[in-house]
């Protein structure tokens, strides 16, 4: 499980933040997560509760951002939308789709005090 180490990350993150913006708590974290970031949103909920006790973020609501994923088909150079990585492009059946967005997971917002 990925997630744990995920939430970790997202934890060392505020830390440092907390350190540079000058923040003592986190009362609320929302993530952008797209469809390709092969994450289970469930599991990093779970794991995200697990890792923020005793630490500035114990008991922060996190709110997590479903984004649309997409890429570009270099056959017939449309933008389309992806669900899964190497799903065939919905317009003209092709394999060679570039990903464009949806890959990403990102800290978007806090709220702090």
């Amino acid at each position: 499980m990925h997630e744990m180490s995920i939430a970790e990350g997202i934890i060392q993150v505020l830390e440092e933040q907390a350190k540079a913006q000058n923040y003592q708590r986190v009362k609320t974290v929302w993530l952008e997560i797209g469809p390709l970031a092969m994450i289970e949103t469930e599991a990093l909920s779970f794991c995200f509760d697990a890792v923020t006790r005793g630490s500035l973020a114990e008991g922060a609501k996190l709110n997590i951002i479903n984004i649309v994923g997409e890429a570009f088909c270099l056959q017939c150079l449309k933008t389309v939308p992806v669900q899964k990585r190497y799903d065939a492009c919905p317009e003209c059946g092709s394999h060679q789709l570039q990903v464009t967005q949806g890959d990403e997971m990102r800290i978007k917002e806090l709220e702090v005090e």
